[in-house]
């Protein structure tokens, strides 16, 4: 029997591309985020600049990797591009952190927030025994299912992902709409001023603030994972990064004027919920469940998308011979990354029957941040070879991607200098070194054996 083709074939057109983006991005963090940054950035002003801010920064990232992705659109988007721009051992980190962090946390958490919901519309609190358990349960079942979906073909995954991706964007497009329409006038033209209170700003808490407004933005880059299964990529994989971040930022925005329009700061830091504790004010207990509805919606197309696009980094991985070459199997009849599949939904099942959100979340963040600065970096070093040739060049070049890779600096050394975060952050980072001596124990002896033969 013949081994099978390492191809997975081009089915993803523009549209796809742009619901894989949109539809990874947002998830539980616009949902859930705004308490515990209003929490560290207690005043309308700061509140909305730390949104400016995180979507910047994801818009810098973008539009870096849409000038790399053109150049190099194949499977596994941001480990092709640091394996190019700075070798086999920072691209086997990044595949290790994937690997053992920050996929299975991503997972976790996203699952995780599906499953309240899920709870909370069937009328029961996911707080309280025995539900409290059947969250992790029925997280589990999420992610098994999208995996499913993304088993038999990318077709049936980027179809449930254009599905949930329109409803969620249009749930939450209401939600605005709504507070716009009718909470505005109630509250007498929002809750926007004072602007800045005192004490409401300073510099430390506004990186940890940071820091969630990232895991409400992140998933800006996965579209690049599926890089290699985009309809003529050259042209469309530029328009839909740009594109799909402009429109994340665009909502996340409104979302948060919308947010003040009805609630003020002190009311936004106590809600857990503050979408549903909005549409209750506007439209009573019909409001609530709809919002319920519409995050479950979010939170699975997130979840869809996210097994859409991750276990291509690892069917990159061993096409590369960094991982077992078992790993780039493609599937006779579905022609997916099959085993790849399994492997990511089988980590993501075990993190989330063993952790809570808020360990899931902040590993997650953590671990991915200076992968998307090595990706975004890898700019300066492929710009200097004669072989580089994108269609689309970044805007603002060398400055935008400076910005990226500065402002990840700032966020990991404010992470670990602030005590409140500084062992999570050193044991996720001495987690990602251990992959070091791994990767000499493994794979680095066969890329130097080869490379002296």
């Amino acid at each position: 029997m013949s081994s099978p083709a390492r191809t997975l074939p081009r089915r993803l057109g523009l549209w796809s591309a742009v619901a894989v983006l949109v539809g990874s991005t947002i998830g539980s963090g616009i949902f859930r985020s705004p308490a515990g940054i209003a929490a560290k950035l207690p005043g309308p002003l700061p509140l909305m600049s730390i949104w400016v801010v995180g979507g910047l920064f994801a818009l810098c990232g973008a539009l870096t990797l849409a000038e790399v992705s053109s150049a190099y659109p194949a499977t596994g988007g941001l480990f092709v591009f640091i394996r190019k721009g700075f070798g086999p051992l920072p691209a086997f980190l990044f595949g290790w952190s994937e690997l053992v962090l920050i996929r299975a946390a991503s997972l976790g958490a996203v699952s995780t927030t599906f499953a309240e919901y899920f709870i909370r519309v069937m009328k029961h609190d996911p707080r309280v025994a025995p539900y409290d358990a059947y969250v992790h349960y029925i997280a589990a079942v999420a992610i098994a299912l999208t995996a499913t979906f993304n088993y038999v073909g990318v077709r049936w995954g980027s179809l449930v992902q254009n599905l949930t991706t329109v409803a969620k964007y249009f749930g939450l497009a209401l939600i605005i709409l709504l507070a716009l329409v009718i909470g505005l006038p109630q509250s007498g033209g929002g809750h926007y001023t004072p602007a800045m209170p005192p004490g409401s700003f300073s510099l430390a808490p506004f990186g940890l603030a940071l820091v969630s407004v990232l895991w409400a933005y992140d998933g800006w880059a996965d579209l690049s994972f599926v890089a290699g299964e985009v309809e003529d990529p050259r042209r469309v994989l530029p328009r839909a990064l740009i594109t799909g971040t402009l429109a994340v930022i665009a909502i996340y925005l409104l979302a948060n004027v919308a947010y003040l329009a009805v609630m003020t700061v002190d009311e936004i830091r106590a809600s857990q919920l503050v979408a549903a504790d909005v549409a209750q004010r506007l439209v009573g207990q019909p409001g609530v469940v709809f919002v319920a509805v519409t995050v479950m919606l979010s939170t699975f197309g997130t979840l869809n998308g996210s097994l859409l696009t991750a276990p291509r980094i690892f069917f990159a991985m061993a096409d590369d011979g960094l991982f077992f070459r078992k790993v780039a199997s493609v599937h006779p009849k579905f022609e997916t990354p099959y085993i790849s599949i399994f492997i990511t939904a089988a980590l993501g099942v075990v993190f989330v029957l063993l952790r809570t959100f808020e360990q899931l979340a902040d590993a997650f963040v953590t671990a991915i941040v200076p992968f998307y600065a090595l990706g975004v970096a890898s700019i300066y070093v492929l710009r200097k070879r004669a072989d580089y040739d994108p269609p689309f060049r970044t805007p603002g070049y060398p400055f935008v991607p400076a910005l990226f890779v500065i402002a990840t600096i700032y966020l990991l050394v404010n992470a670990i200098v602030d005590p409140t975060s500084r062992w999570a952050t050193i044991g996720v980072l001495g987690t990602i070194l251990v992959g070091i001596p791994v990767f000499y124990l493994t794979v680095g002896r066969n890329l130097q054996a080869s490379e002296h033969e």
